[in-house]
């Protein structure tokens, strides 16, 4: 697969199957990975690869919280600004319209947010999901840092045939992770990467995505 396709071919996928992941090609994946951009090369990323019972028990307290309606952890960087304006808006509003309609879920469910929260704490059924943290000392460099760490283990993932889904979710549940993976304080949850092959039978959603024009300006080119 060369890197036209891989980029083409990455899409969040929200149901994974339940074929294992071997320990060999996520060790490929993530060595390979540490070639990937950071100012300074600080590197200042850290991830956890939680796989097994591990990642069952993990799955299973964070969605009794979710179907609980727990609000979840007091968050430590917001998901998103608090005033989006178009056209971000426009951008968020459609792409959450064609979650929810892959994920069958209409968009007038009362029990709407308790059906997601749970499929997304259920990793959407992958058997392996990575959590990237940061030193809390760190800040916006190294958290663009992380960004680029992470798209360079996705790109890998899919030379590898394998699809991911990036979960920022889980920093809503961030004690319960912390846990599993033995985290110390002074680290901060920047998302988990749900990883695994995924499902057949079921709709695949590829959201749209601007045009080009949008986002790009040529200057002297």
């Amino acid at each position: 697969m060369d890197v036209y396709e891989a980029v083409d071919s990455r899409r969040a996928v929200r149901a994974f199957s339940d074929e294992p992941v071997s320990r060999e090609v996520l060790e490929r994946v993530l060595a390979a990975a540490t070639r990937a951009p950071s100012s300074g090369n600080l590197q200042p990323w850290h991830v956890y690869v939680v796989a097994g019972e591990p990642l069952a028990e993990l799955k299973r307290r964070a969605t009794a919280r979710a179907l609980a309606g727990d609000p979840g952890d007091e968050r430590e960087y917001p998901m998103y600004p608090a005033e989006l304006a178009p056209p971000y808006l426009d951008r968020f509003s459609a792409a959450a319209a064609q979650r929810y309609e892959a994920l069958g879920i209409e968009r007038d469910d009362p029990e709407r947010p308790r059906k997601i929260a749970a499929l997304n704490s259920g990793a959407f059924g992958a058997p392996v999901v990575l959590f990237c943290y940061l030193d809390r000392t760190m800040g916006p460099g190294q958290w663009g840092d992380a960004g680029m760490y992470l798209q360079t283990v996705m790109l890998l993932l899919r030379a590898e045939g394998l699809h991911s889904c990036p979960q920022v979710m889980w920093t809503m549940y961030r004690d319960t992770v912390s846990r599993t993976v033995g985290a110390g304080d002074g680290l901060t949850l920047f998302c988990g990467v749900s990883v695994g092959f995924e499902r057949d039978g079921v709709p695949r959603l590829r959201t749209r995505r601007a045009d080009m024009t949008e986002t790009v300006s040529f200057v002297g080119v």
